[in-house]
């Protein structure tokens, strides 16, 4: 995460990934220009914003629904699948996933963990393009960006809650002194299972675990991540442990390894360190293992209600 960094006012934010965001504008009109190959449309632009909530069709493309941004780079695909260190990996380009060719209309995909993948191509306006497969007769699309005027730090805080389940599990690191006494003293380990914004949390009262995979999850419970109004850098963390009442936090980011939690009615300051990052290319951790005790990795949630594509398949 670049923290703090491409901050570029409230009327920006507001608007950042709508298609009405012209303060960049392609000179090169594909769909009414036919000397501009696809190659240089999907170049135009350093980043490609996966816009997951404009998906139309009930079909899915794992690796776009995995991806905060994709670009198109000299025949190499690279993405933002990660917010652990958006903004940085890769110079801001993330990592390498796969191949591509575009031709025509076309574009071929060939993702490393996911294999083949065929789109058609359709530029929507200045900004933004809709890649149709046809074999899942599913459309994604994508919101064209530079990467010195992308904001990385309002995709990283709307999307917390992916950021949470990045590490395999999170070890309480500091208790404040000044707090009272409360039952949440006792925790020592969180895990943040994927499944969006309301979600599986597991905690634990271990010790001095050096392997996440060691560790005995003594409660599991749901958990939510909220915003505060007026602090996009500050969000609610509310951990439901069903049998208990509900442990409330003011949750804030000091890095992309360690988290704030504070505690109101205690008021006591706790820090949680991340343990086992898991870089994400599909249902995989780094060393091409499942999570243990995860139902489903981490996959951005389409937030609207699932539309048929009203696209018609051209292909043969």
């Amino acid at each position: 995460m670049k923290t703090m960094k491409l901050l570029i006012g409230f009327a920006l934010t507001a608007t950042l990934f709508t298609s009405c965001y012209t303060d960049e504008v392609i000179v090169n009109d594909y769909n009414n220009n036919p000397g501009v190959s696809l190659n240089q449309l999907l170049s135009s632009y350093e980043l490609w914003y996966v816009d997951i909530n404009e998906t139309l069709g009930n079909g899915e493309t794992p690796f776009l629904n995995i991806a905060f941004t994709i670009s198109f780079r000299n025949g190499l695909v690279y993405a933002n699948n990660n917010l652990v260190g958006f903004g940085n990996q890769g110079n801001g380009f993330g990592i390498d996933v796969g191949t591509y060719d575009a031709y025509d209309m076309i574009l071929d995909i060939n993702h490393d963990i996911d294999g083949y993948e065929t789109f058609d191509v359709y530029q929507i306006d200045n900004n933004t393009i809709e890649l149709y497969n046809p074999f899942n007769d599913t459309s994604y699309f994508l919101n064209g960006y530079q990467r010195s005027t992308f904001d990385y730090d309002f995709v990283f805080y709307d999307n917390i809650h992916y950021f949470l389940q990045e590490y395999e599990a999170w070890e309480k690191t500091y208790t404040s002194q000044m707090g009272s006494i409360n039952e949440f003293d006792n925790e020592n380990y969180l895990q943040f299972l994927s499944g969006g914004n309301d979600s599986e949390f597991r905690s634990s009262q271990d010790t001095n675990i050096s392997n996440p995979d060691n560790i005995y999850w003594d409660y599991t419970g749901v958990y939510g991540v909220g915003d505060i109004s007026g602090n996009m850098y500050l969000k609610t963390l509310t951990l439901d442990y069903d049998f208990f009442d509900n442990e409330y936090f003011e949750l804030s980011v000091i890095n992309d390894q360690r988290i704030e939690l504070f505690h109101p009615s205690s008021e006591t300051v706790y820090e949680f360190t991340g343990r086992g990052y898991i870089q994400f290319l599909r249902e995989t951790d780094a060393q091409g293992r499942k999570i243990e005790g995860k139902k489903e990795l981490k996959k951005r949630k389409q937030k609207t209600a699932k539309k048929d594509n009203p696209r018609e398949n051209t292909r043969s």
